[in-house]
């Protein structure tokens, strides 16, 4: 079996994962639902072989040492992709992401158009948030897209691995991946602010180190594009905060409340008509009272004044969800299964 062609095939069906796993075909997935590759069950041989024909011999062995590794694989005319290879079972599978050649736009994912402005700040911290396959670094290097035709600066992407690749345009884009060019995003965000950057995007904010660079580099003029695995605003301020040990919550809620921005977000939720996933945001804009609330500890007030900032272009995950199902473009049942507050919802809908 040649990845090539599962690849090649992937790509054409619009799929947005391939799983290689033993035991069963190859199976892709498509509008966030799973379907099976009409092919031959999978054998240990050959899953083993389709690793192989995507990880060098470095690769190979630091998959088998450490039990799964992050790279990227590219194929001339068909595609990038993202590829987490593991072992399960004594035997290789691989969950490889496809990632499009050409660099998405705001506007072509669907997105509010308010997050144009959001990405024209000069410094501070802007989160993309959302669970995983929600389509947060598509949101990223959309941002970066934008202030790479708009603005004369320096970018520098720290990524793991590198999913789109930017051209220089008006910018100047350096991308870095983890693990190749850089061993951690702490060290590579070390190293960024002495490269004289104007933009960084940190691909994860995983660990404690990590987030007090960013904070930190967010606090002297740089501007900082990065992602949280969480969902909500009230939330991904919880888990900022709760990284750092109890002494310095409030150091670190007072430096917070300065330098956030923006936070985004994000999930990808099916169409009524069947034919895709589209996003619903929830955006919310750093103002004066909700630096207040942060720095005061009362994150559980944000959503309410999220639900008050409309003016301002802020908006909750689910007055999203509500606008999209008002337009006809998600049905009820789309809309009862992601709202946050049920009961809120439901006073919206017949």
């Amino acid at each position: 079996m040649n990845i090539i062609e599962l690849v090649q095939y992937a790509v054409e069906k619009n799929a947005s994962d391939l799983h290689i796993t033993v035991g069963i075909p190859p199976m892709l997935r498509i509008n966030g639902e799973l379907i099976r590759i009409n092919s031959k069950v999978l054998y240990s041989d050959d899953t083993e072989e389709l690793v192989k024909q995507v990880l060098n011999e470095k690769q190979l062995k630091e998959l088998n040492e450490k039990g799964q590794i992050d790279t990227s694989y590219s194929r001339p005319g068909v595609g990038r992709f993202r590829v987490n290879a593991y072992k399960q079972r004594g035997s290789y599978g691989m969950a490889i992401r496809v990632i499009p050649l050409v660099v998405p736009t705001i506007d072509g994912l669907g997105l509010p158009p308010i997050i144009k402005d959001i990405t024209r700040t000069k410094r501070g911290l802007i989160l993309v948030t959302g669970p995983t396959g929600s389509g947060k670094s598509t949101t990223l290097a959309a941002m970066v897209n934008l202030i790479n035709l708009e603005e004369k600066c320096h970018i520098i992407t720290l990524e793991d691995p590198i999913e789109y690749l930017h051209k220089h345009n008006k910018s100047m884009v350096n991308q870095r991946e983890i693990g190749t060019d850089s061993n951690s995003f702490s060290d590579a965000l070390r190293a960024a602010l002495r490269q004289d950057p104007d933009v960084i995007l940190v691909g994860e904010m995983r660990d404690l180190d990590t987030i007090s660079i960013a904070l930190t580099a967010a606090e002297t003029g740089h501007l900082v594009l990065s992602t949280l695995h969480t969902i909500g605003a009230a939330k991904t301020i919880d888990r900022i905060i709760d990284v750092f040990p109890p002494h310095q919550q409030q150091q670190i809620r007072i430096q917070l409340s300065t330098v956030i921005q923006a936070i985004i977000s994000q999930q990808l939720v099916p169409k009524a008509d069947g034919t895709g996933r589209v996003p619903a945001v929830e955006i919310m804009i750093a103002t004066p009272a909700i630096r207040n609330l942060i720095r005061e500890e009362k994150i559980h007030q944000i959503e309410n004044a999220i639900q008050t900032g409309g003016k301002m272009g802020m908006k909750t995950m689910d007055k999203s969800l509500i606008d999209l199902y008002n337009k006809g473009v998600i049905s009820k049942e789309t809309l009862l299964n992601q709202a946050v507050n049920l009961d809120y919802v439901r006073r919206f809908v017949l």
